[in-house]
C-alpha cells in the first residue's frame, strides 16, 4: 500500500469512526456511555423514564408522583408565557413550571444530543424538588446543576456552567441592597 493510499484509508477510517462511535454509545470524547439507553428512547416520556431511573440511583430526591408534561417550545412562546417568562434568559435551554407540572425544552433541542438531554435531566430534578421547602427558586439550582454535570461527566462531557453565579443566586439575598 502506498503512502497516499494509506492516508486515504486512514481518513476513511476516521470518518467511519465518527459515524459508528455515537451509535455504539460513545460521544465525541471517546468515553463509553455507561448507560446508553437514553439514545434509544422513542419519545420524550421514554427518555424522561430513563433519566428518572438514573436520578433514582444517583440522587436523594424521590420521584414526584404528580403528572408531568414535557414539550419542546420556541423561545418566543416561552418569553410570552407569564408563568415562566421571568425565568427565561438568553442562555435558557429549559424551564420547569411547577404550577403546571410542565417542562419546557427550548428549541432547537434534540433527544440525541447528550448536552440537550442533560437539560431535561436538570428540569426533572426540579420536578422532584417541589416536595421540599426552598427559600427562593434559585436555591434549587446547585443540586440540579450538580446532578446534570454528574450525568454528563459519566459520558466524558461537561456543561458550560457558571458556578459562582449559581452559588450567589442560591443564597436568596436581595439583588439590590442599597439603602434609600
Amino acid at each position: 500500500m502506498t503512502q497516499r493510499h494509506f492516508a486515504g484509508a486512514a481518513a476513511a477510517f476516521a470518518v467511519l469512526l465518527t459515524l459508528i462511535l455515537p451509535a455504539a454509545g460513545f460521544e465525541n470524547t471517546g468515553v463509553p456511555d455507561p448507560d446508553p439507553a437514553w439514545r434509544d428512547a422513542g419519545s420524550l416520556d421514554d427518555l424522561a423514564a430513563v433519566l428518572d431511573d438514573w436520578l433514582d440511583a444517583n440522587s436523594d430526591y424521590p420521584r414526584n408522583p404528580a403528572p408531568l408534561a414535557i414539550e419542546i417550545a420556541d423561545p418566543i412562546t416561552i418569553a410570552m408565557n407569564p408563568s415562566v417568562a421571568s425565568s427565561f434568559g438568553t442562555r435558557t435551554r429549559g424551564l420547569y413550571d411547577h404550577e403546571a407540572g410542565r417542562i419546557y425544552l427550548i428549541a432547537p433541542w434534540s433527544r440525541k444530543d447528550a448536552l440537550d438531554v442533560s437539560v431535561l435531566l436538570h428540569e426533572l430534578v426540579h420536578h422532584r424538588q417541589v416536595a421540599r421547602h426552598w427559600y427562593c427558586p434559585a436555591a434549587q439550582e446547585p443540586d440540579a446543576y450538580t446532578l446534570q454535570q454528574a450525568w454528563l461527566a459519566e459520558r466524558g462531557l461537561e456543561a458550560d456552567i457558571d458556578r459562582v453565579t449559581i452559588v450567589l443566586a442560591a443564597g436568596c439575598t436581595p439583588r439590590d441592597i442599597h439603602p434609600d
